[in-house]
């Protein structure tokens, strides 16, 4: 045989060999930030069409949220625009799938002027609807918003939770100090029903000096919204003109997030850290859970 033959044979060989050994394994970094990758386009696509957590920073929305809670809102409800997506990447023009809110949702957006934080507040105006507040009561296209006292809330002092004003602290009999507000039952023209709270007289306290209470009757632009707090004697709402950090305007509907939908978590505020047991006894387990 001569040598080309010869090399020729064991070239053939070899190939065949190399055929049948299996290909060497993806590096392990490789792996990782293939991983990586999908799990982050995950997490964007979840955020930004499907659901998100919030947290509730303040108490304009007693009794329904407490400081302390975090819900999950559901992005798909009113449609989607750049306010969907995370740090408003202006990716999506105007918005797509709208869908108009209903009088009682509890609906997140970004508040105008900076349109760069998130506000939470109850729909009340559609566009179109005339708005006032006469004596503290709701009117909406000149009829009065059914408002019925019922039991106070009564919510317990905790590191998230300080009482409006000394009159509304008591002390239960264990001890305990609770803040005790005056509670009503209001029932929109669609009949949905939830409860607010009403403190007295809110007359003056804000840098407008605008009473609150006793509002002008205002009529809802087209393609805005009239949204306010529950508290409402502690809520920066559609009441006030739009400001940075103080009142939201008529809220422009293409600047809603989405729809708060389910309790995520709850806390008091009372757990540290480096005491792993108030973890669980600070959680306000109740709350959990919760439809919105």
């Amino acid at each position: 045989m001569s040598d080309t033959q010869s090399a020729t044979k064991i070239d053939a060989g070899d190939a065949a060999a190399s055929a049948d050994r299996p290909s060497a394994p993806p590096k392990k970094d490789e792996n990782f930030f293939s991983f990586l990758f999908w799990l982050v386009l995950g997490v964007v696509v979840l955020r930004s069409f499907i659901v998100s957590p919030f947290n509730i920073p303040s108490e304009s929305m007693l009794p329904r949220l407490l400081t302390g809670d975090y819900l999950f809102a559901t992005k798909w409800s009113y449609g989607y625009s750049k306010y969907s997506l995370p740090f408003s990447v202006p990716l999506i023009p105007g918005r797509i799938f709208a869908s108009q809110p209903e009088r009682g949702d509890v609906a997140i957006f970004k508040a105008p002027p900076g349109n760069d934080v998130d506000y939470i507040k109850r729909v009340i105006g559609l566009p179109g609807d005339e708005i006032q507040v006469k004596a503290g009561q709701l009117f909406i296209n000149g009829t009065a918003v059914p408002k019925v006292k019922v039991a106070d809330f009564v919510v317990p002092v905790s590191p998230n939770t300080d009482c409006e004003r000394a009159q509304f602290q008591a002390t239960l009999a264990d001890g305990s100090e609770v803040c005790r507000y005056p509670q009503f039952r209001e029932t929109l023209p669609n009949g949905v029903s939830y409860t607010v709270l009403d403190l007295g007289d809110s007359a003056g306290g804000n840098p407008w000096g605008i009473d609150a209470d006793n509002t002008q009757a205002v009529i809802v632009p087209e393609g805005h919204l009239f949204l306010m707090g529950d508290n409402r004697d502690n809520s920066m709402d559609s009441r006030f003109p739009a400001a940075e950090g103080g009142g939201i305007g008529m809220v422009p509907q293409e600047n809603l997030v989405g729809k708060a939908a389910v309790m995520m978590f709850s806390t008091d505020g009372s757990s540290e850290w480096i005491k792993p047991w108030t973890w669980f006894t600070a959680a306000r387990w109740s709350r959990i859970g919760s439809v919105i």
